[in-house]
């Protein structure tokens, strides 16, 4: 029993030692697709972070069509440059993360309560991209609990809502003066002159 204790011992001890060195020799860049070893200390990791009494709070703020709109009008403004409008986070920002930005439509968010993703919102997740949003207002945590009503709502978010969003998006500067240009080309008017600051002195 000793000697297979001590094989077992040995196998894992190995396997821990090579996924240790793969890991190394590979660098801990943000780039590429995380082994399941990672996944696991990823997961883990958001879940141990969430307060054990999180976990049994109750949303206390209305599912009502003003609180989803609102809470779309939020994701698009705040969270979808990492998380994507449709919740996919499938955007340049939460590709190039480590963990990457989770798709918010599979089980490994649907499945967490109200509770873990209000706090999630709040207080963020330590050595992950998700910083904590807590404003330490009564309205920023209605804001929090709206957004949760919100993501249960991503696996069947329609085309309009989604089209929606995206006159919500926050845009570049470059992408406001081409706006501004085509708008003044349409009126007939001509284009406007930006600032870029080449010409400022320091």
């Amino acid at each position: 029993m000793v000697k297979v204790f001590l094989i077992v011992v040995g196998l894992v001890g190995a396997a821990v030692a090579y996924g240790g060195w793969r890991m190394v020799d590979a660098g801990f860049g943000a780039i590429g697709e995380p082994g399941r070893i990672e996944r696991l200390v990823a997961t883990t990791v958001r879940n141990l972070a969430v307060g054990r009494q999180a976990r049994s709070l109750t949303n206390p703020v209305e599912l009502t069509g003003e609180a989803l709109a609102d809470a779309r009008a939020h994701f698009a403004d705040h969270c979808a440059s990492c998380h994507a409008n449709d919740g996919s986070g499938d955007t340049e920002l939460g590709r190039g993360m480590w963990p990457p930005a989770p798709d918010m439509r599979l089980p490994a968010t649907q499945d967490l309560t109200d509770g873990q993703l209000f706090w999630i919102i709040e207080h963020g997740v330590r050595f992950t991209g998700m910083p904590g949003w807590t404003t330490g207002t009564p309205e920023g945590e209605t804001a929090s609990w709206q957004l949760v009503h919100f993501i249960r709502r991503l696996p069947s978010l329609t085309v309009a809502e989604i089209e929606e969003m995206e006159a919500l998006n926050p845009r570049s500067i470059a992408e406001v003066q081409q706006r501004l240009v085509e708008e003044a080309f349409l009126a007939g008017e001509d284009p406007p002159v930006f600032d870029t600051g080449a010409t400022h002195q320091h």
